[in-house]
């Protein structure tokens, strides 16, 4: 199909008679008549105006096909300046999942917050989050809050890890969580330098119902000599600990006793 037929196609289909498509143009109905003849052609003011009145594109109304869509790629916005304060690189891919992008790297020298799956930035928010602020379900951060794992220097999660940390199994220098592990730690069972327990508490200075250390304060002490526990005194430390953990996980009383050593 030419262009002369593609015009009297869409005339027809628009309901239009020559005359009337004339008048939209601003031309007679003999240049109308003409260009359906195939005689002569319209100039570019024209067929622009044909192709934004049936709403089609230039390439379609000359050639009769669509102009190819380049192929969809990721966007990668790299910005650099030879001035350290203006540096700044982002990466997104296209791809998205819950309306995210898969990766999304965003960081410089002005905070930079990257959403994404997969995040990394000043500040970052994701599944999988790494930045000076991380939020997310795994996290790696200065401060880093995650649902189930985070690290950093000061982290909250299920599992925290960090200079301050708190979750459910937390491990660091000052520590809070229901199992926790650290220079000061306090929580249900505790272990460290410095261990505070509701249940159970071994360290070097220990406070507990079970207290198990070189300084212990409880109902029930065992005092950790400087040379270490040995011999029967060890295998009672350790079936102490057996007894105060009853209905915890099996690696709770196993790593409590690591301390006694």
């Amino acid at each position: 199909m030419d262009f002369r037929e593609r015009l009297f196609d869409l005339r027809r289909q628009a309901g239009l008679s020559q005359e009337e498509l004339a008048n939209l143009v601003g031309v007679t109905r003999q240049a109308v008549q003409k260009w359906e003849a195939g005689t002569s052609r319209p100039d570019m003011d024209n067929l622009v105006s044909l192709a934004d009145y049936f709403k089609v594109s230039l390439d379609f109304l000359v050639t009769g096909k669509e102009p190819t869509p380049p192929p969809a790629s990721t966007v990668v916005n790299n910005y650099y300046n030879d001035s350290p304060e203006h540096w700044h690189y982002e990466y997104k891919s296209k791809r998205t999942l819950f309306g995210l992008p898969l990766v999304h790297v965003n960081f410089g020298h002005d905070s930079r917050w990257a959403r994404g799956i997969v995040a990394i930035g000043n500040v970052a928010t994701g599944f999988v989050a790494l930045g000076g602020v991380a939020f997310g379900l795994l996290t790696l951060g200065g401060v880093s809050i995650g649902l189930l794992l985070a690290l950093g220097a000061l982290s909250v999660g299920a599992v925290s890890i960090g200079g301050v940390s708190l979750g459910l199994l937390a491990w660091g220098g000052i520590v809070m969580g229901w199992l926790s592990v650290g220079g000061v730690s306090l929580g249900v069972y505790a272990a460290g330098g410095a261990a505070v327990g509701s249940q159970v508490a071994v360290g070097g200075a220990a406070a507990a119902p079970l207290a198990i250390g070189m300084d212990a304060e409880g109902t029930q002490t065992i005092l950790i000599p400087l040379e270490g526990l040995k011999g029967a005194d060890l295998n009672a430390a350790r079936a102490a600990i057996d007894a105060a953990c009853q209905g915890a996980p099996g690696f709770v009383p196993w790593l409590l006793k690591l301390f006694l050593l």
